[in-house]
């Protein structure tokens, strides 16, 4: 049985000219996920998926998807599919030669299982793709990718300029397909409400760097809000990494990651939800420091606010 993580980068750099685009990542996706990728705008993640797919190569570090080189041959290729953010189809073609193309580039098509989605979601198999809805779009174009049967899918925010309604119906057969064959999936997405419903594993992209990885359940069981009378955050026990930090005149309220016991009772912890952890870590500065650490750094150094 191949265990070989479905991502795995060490060092992994990706510059155009000046601007870099990713910078020293150091990743490892366990396989068997489904793994919702995060950050604001320009934070690396469609280069991230890009080079996983083979259409970018690296300035520099290394990049394995599934043990092997991005790339690397049309059998790593089979393996993996993508759908852009653009659900990329062809608007001359109708469906049915949407899926005859698929047929005739995947070696591993599965022609029963596209036929399958197809009917269930009630697409004319006639109908251009041009005509389609940009639900239909999204279906058609998930449909492509799955039919291939990879053993990793990466989405590139397919659903970002989708309604509530098509965005459920979309998530709906992603999750289905990964509960049936058991796939692999990296999801980038701006929308924490979709990846709450389908993601348990968590990558976290602030200025071309990752700031968070791991396990959904493991990481909000380790993140809390902690309420104390004001104190000073070196002085709190050693297990307590404060992410935030926030001061009144009386009281102090850090975002801690613990690995303890909460050592006072009088103290009121909080855990915290997806969305809040999500953006505590996207408010980290491009250098990866809080809020509170450029505080710290700034009063070491001299500077005035």
């Amino acid at each position: 049985m191949n265990t070989a993580p479905a991502l795995e980068a060490t060092g992994l750099t990706k510059r155009y000219g000046r601007r870099t685009a990713l910078s020293d990542c150091t990743l490892s996706v366990p396989a068997g996920h489904v793994v919702g990728l995060v950050g604001p705008n320009g934070a690396g993640k469609s280069t991230l998926l890009q080079l996983a797919c083979g259409l970018l190569t690296p300035t520099s570090g290394t990049l394995r998807v599934l043990g092997e080189r991005p790339g690397s041959g049309p059998a790593q290729l089979a393996r993996v599919g993508f759908v852009a953010q653009d659900s990329p189809v062809y608007a001359r073609l109708t469906v049915s030669e949407h899926l005859r193309l698929g047929e005739r580039l995947n070696p591993g098509w599965d022609a029963p299982l596209a036929a399958r989605r197809i009917a269930r979601l009630g697409l004319d198999p006639e109908q251009r793709a041009g005509g389609l809805s940009g639900g239909q779009r999204s279906q058609l174009a998930l449909t492509l990718a799955v039919a291939k049967r990879p053993d990793l899918l990466i989405l590139d925010e397919p659903v970002a300029a989708l309604d509530p309604l098509a965005r459920r119906e979309f998530h709906q057969g992603l999750m289905e397909h990964v509960a049936e064959y058991g796939t692999s999936v990296i999801l980038s997405s701006h929308l924490i409400t979709d990846l709450e419903r389908t993601c348990d594993h968590l990558v976290t992209l602030v200025g071309s760097r990752v700031r968070l990885a791991g396990d959904v359940e493991d990481l909000l069981a380790t993140h809390f809000r902690l309420t104390t009378a004001r104190r000073d955050p070196g002085s709190l026990p050693p297990g307590l990494e404060v992410v935030r930090e926030q001061h009144t005149e009386r009281q102090s309220t850090f975002v801690v990651r613990s690995v303890i016991d909460v050592p006072d009772p009088a103290w009121e912890m909080e855990p915290l939800g997806l969305e809040d952890l999500v953006l505590l870590y996207m408010a980290q500065d491009p250098q990866g420091r809080t809020a509170g650490a450029r505080r710290k750094q700034d009063r070491e150094q001299g500077v005035r606010p």
